[in-house]
C-alpha cells in the first residue's frame, strides 16, 4: 500500500498568479513539494504588482519593470509549473476540489489554492462605461491610460483620493494637465490619514495646483462636446477629456461556492485553509487577522499577500510544524508631489493624540495611543522610519511590554526624531509592560 501512495503523484491548482499565487508555488518547492503545480492564469503576462503600473505609464519604468519576478518561461522553468495561459476557471466544486474552465473542461486536484487577488471597484454611477472612463489596477489597464495620454489630454478628473489616486494626479501634473482630485470621503487617504495631516498634505496640494473636491458624491459621468463631465452632488460639473476611477478594490471570490465561507473577503485560519478541507486562499481575494483591532479584513498589501501566499505553499507541502500567518496591520506607503506619506495601523481608533513637528520644519509625526500601546501612525516627509516605528509597533502587539531598546532608540536618533517623540514611544512601553 506504501509503495502505491508513492508512486500517486499529488496535484495542486492555483487559481491566479498575482503575487500571492507566485510564492504559493515557489514555497512549495523549497518545502520539499515535488507533485504537480497547475498554475491557471485568466492572463498571458507574470505576475505583476499593481502599485508599479503608474511608474510603467509615466514611463519612469519599463514594462518588464512590473513584473519583479521575471517572465513565465523563467518562472516555469524553474519551479517546474504547469501553466495554463489566458484560462479562464468559472467554477470550483470545492468537496470534490474540481475545477470547471471557459470551455467546459474539468480538472481533479488533491488541493487548490485560491489567489485570484481583487478587481478595482466600479460603482453603478451613470456613464461610469463611458469610453474615456480608465480605471487604474492590471497591466491592461495601464497600457490603455498610456495609449490614451500619448493622443494629448486637456483636463482630467481623478475619482479617488487614494495612494494609486494620487499618483495618478502626479502623473497628469508632470505632464501639466490640469487635474481635479473628487472624492466622497471628506479628506484625502480616508483610511489611512488622520484628518489633521491629510489638511497639511491637501494645502500642499492646493500650493502646487491641485484642486480638491472632497464630501461630494460622484453621481454621473457626462458627454459633453468632445469630451465629458463628472457631476458632482450639489450641482457642480467638472469638464475634462478623461476620468481616473481609483476608489479602491472588491475581492474576487467568485469562485468560493456554498463550501466556502466568505464574508468580504474568502475567510481562512492561520494556516491559510478556508472552510472547504484542501482549499487555501491568499493575498487581496481572502482576509487576514488585523494584529491591531483583532478582527479579520481585507489587508491589500504586497508584502501581506506574499507571506500568506508562503504559508499556503508550505502548509500543502506537509511543514512540520504547520506553518502559520499571525496577521498584519494595514501599512501603506506612498511618495507623490515631492512628499512621503507613511500610514501605520488604524486611523478609526480614537486615543491619546501627540503631533511632533520634525526638525527643519516640514514634515511631523502623529500616534495615536490606547491602553499604553500604539494604535496608529502617519509619517510625512520622514520615510526612513517607517520600518523602525512598523517594527516596533507589530511587535509590541505580538509581544506587550516590548521595549524599543538602545538599537530602535538609536536608529531614531540618527534619522533626526526628537527626543521628545522617542521618549513618548519608551514610556508607552514601560507603561504598558507594568500592567502585564
Amino acid at each position: 500500500m506504501k509503495r502505491q501512495k508513492e508512486l500517486y503523484m499529488q496535484r495542486t491548482a492555483i487559481i491566479g498568479f498575482g503575487c500571492a499565487g507566485f510564492h504559493a508555488a515557489k514555497s512549495m518547492r523549497e518545502h520539499g513539494y515535488n507533485g504537480e503545480i497547475h498554475i491557471y492564469s485568466n492572463t498571458d503576462t507574470p505576475p505583476a504588482n499593481p502599485m508599479l503600473t503608474t511608474y510603467y505609464v509615466t514611463g519612469t519604468l519599463a514594462y518588464g519593470g512590473m513584473f519583479p519576478f521575471g517572465d513565465l518561461d523563467t518562472l516555469r522553468e524553474e519551479y517546474d509549473l504547469i501553466l495554463h495561459r489566458d484560462t479562464l476557471v468559472t467554477a470550483l466544486d470545492s468537496a470534490q476540489r474540481r475545477l470547471t474552465l471557459r470551455d467546459g473542461r474539468t480538472a481533479f486536484f488533491d488541493n487548490v489554492v485560491l489567489a485570484t487577488g481583487a478587481s478595482a471597484l466600479v460603482p453603478p454611477i451613470p456613464g461610469i462605461e463611458r469610453p474615456g472612463v480608465f480605471c487604474m489596477r492590471t497591466v491592461e489597464d495601464a497600457e490603455r491610460l498610456r495609449e490614451r495620454l500619448e493622443q494629448g489630454v486637456r483636463s482630467a478628473v481623478v475619482i479617488g483620493a487614494s495612494m494609486v489616486g494620487i499618483k495618478l494626479v502626479e502623473l497628469l501634473h508632470k505632464r501639466g494637465v490640469p487635474v481635479t482630485l473628487a472624492d466622497m470621503a471628506p479628506h484625502i487617504f480616508p483610511t489611512a490619514a488622520l484628518p489633521e495631516v491629510a489638511a497639511e498634505i491637501e494645502q500642499r496640494l492646493e500650493a502646487q495646483g491641485v484642486r480638491q473636491r472632497f464630501s461630494r458624491p460622484i453621481e454621473a459621468i457626462e458627454l459633453a462636446g468632445d469630451g465629458l463631465e463628472v457631476c458632482l452632488g450639489g450641482g457642480e460639473r467638472l469638464p475634462c477629456d478623461i476620468a481616473l476611477l481609483c476608489i479602491g478594490t472588491r475581492a474576487n471570490t467568485q469562485l468560493a461556492d456554498a463550501g466556502i465561507r466568505v464574508d468580504r473577503g474568502i475567510v481562512v485560519n492561520a494556516q491559510m485553509e478556508t472552510s472547504a478541507p484542501g482549499v487555501y486562499a491568499a493575498g487581496d481575494c481572502c482576509e487576514g487577522n488585523n494584529l491591531l483591532t483583532g478582527q479579520t479584513q481585507i489587508i491589500g498589501l504586497w508584502d501581506n499577500a506574499a507571506r500568506q501566499g508562503e504559508t499556503a505553499g508550505a502548509n500543502i507541502a506537509g511543514a512540520f510544524p504547520a506553518a502559520s500567518c499571525p496577521g498584519n496591520i494595514t501599512h501603506n506607503i506612498t511618495h507623490f508631489m515631492n512628499m512621503d506619506f507613511i500610514g501605520l495601523g488604524d486611523v478609526r481608533m480614537t486615543g491619546d493624540r501627540q503631533t511632533f513637528p520634525l526638525s527643519g520644519g516640514r514634515g511631523r509625526v502623529d500616534l495615536v495611543a490606547r491602553d499604553g500601546r500604539l494604535v496608529c501612525v502617519n509619517i510625512l516627509d520622514q520615510y526612513r522610519v517607517s520600518g523602525v516605528l512598523k517594527h516596533f509597533l507589530l511587535k509590541s502587539l505580538l509581544e506587550p511590554g516590548t521595549e524599543l531598546g538602545p538599537v530602535g532608540r538609536g536608529r531614531l536618533e540618527r534619522e533626526g526624531l526628537p527626543h521628545t517623540l522617542i521618549d513618548y514611544l519608551e514610556g508607552l512601553n514601560k507603561s504598558h509592560g507594568s500592567h502585564h
